[in-house]
C-alpha cells in the first residue's frame, strides 16, 4: 500500500524536480495554459494553487515566500496584480486539468493545464469580433 506519500518524484533527482516544477509554474502564469503530462500537472498544480493562495494578498511577506519560486520579475508582478486579485473571491481550485489523450511516440498521458478563470478565451473572442466586423465592412464596400 502507498500510504503516507506526499509526492510524485516524477523519476527524476531533487534539484531536477524542482527546477522542472518552477519553470511550469512561471510558464503557467505567464500563458495561463500548459500542455504536460498527467503526472507532472498533478505536481505543478499544487505548487501553482499554494502560489495564488499567497498571491490574493499583496504584502511584502507573500512577495517574498513567492519570489523564492517565481524568478521572473514579470510574471511575479503579474501573479499579485492580475492572477491574485482576480481569484480573490475564490476559495480554491484556481487550476483545472483536461485530459487530451495519449502522446504518439510514448504514450504518455497528456493534459492541459489551465486557469480556470482564463483571460485567454476573451483575448480569442475579441479577436474573432475584429475578424468579423471587418468582414462586414468588406462586404459594405463591396456592394
Amino acid at each position: 500500500m502507498k500510504h503516507k506519500i506526499g509526492f510524485n518524484k516524477l523519476n527524476m533527482k531533487p534539484a531536477h524536480r524542482k527546477a522542472m516544477l518552477i519553470s511550469q509554474v512561471t510558464v503557467l502564469f505567464n500563458h495561463e495554459r500548459i500542455i504536460t503530462t498527467h503526472a507532472k500537472a498533478h505536481e505543478t498544480r499544487s505548487l501553482a494553487e499554494r502560489m495564488i493562495t499567497r498571491a490574493k494578498v499583496d504584502s511584502v511577506h507573500n512577495r517574498r515566500i513567492t519570489a523564492r519560486r517565481i524568478h521572473d520579475e514579470a510574471i511575479l508582478a503579474k501573479l499579485f496584480t492580475d492572477i491574485g486579485p482576480r481569484f480573490k473571491d475564490r476559495a480554491g481550485g484556481y487550476t483545472r486539468i483536461l485530459r487530451i489523450g495519449a502522446r504518439a511516440n510514448d504514450g504518455a498521458d497528456m493534459v492541459i493545464l489551465e486557469l480556470v478563470d482564463q483571460q485567454v478565451n476573451e483575448k480569442k473572442a475579441e479577436r474573432e469580433k475584429r475578424k468579423t466586423e471587418k468582414k462586414a465592412k468588406a462586404v459594405k464596400k463591396a456592394s
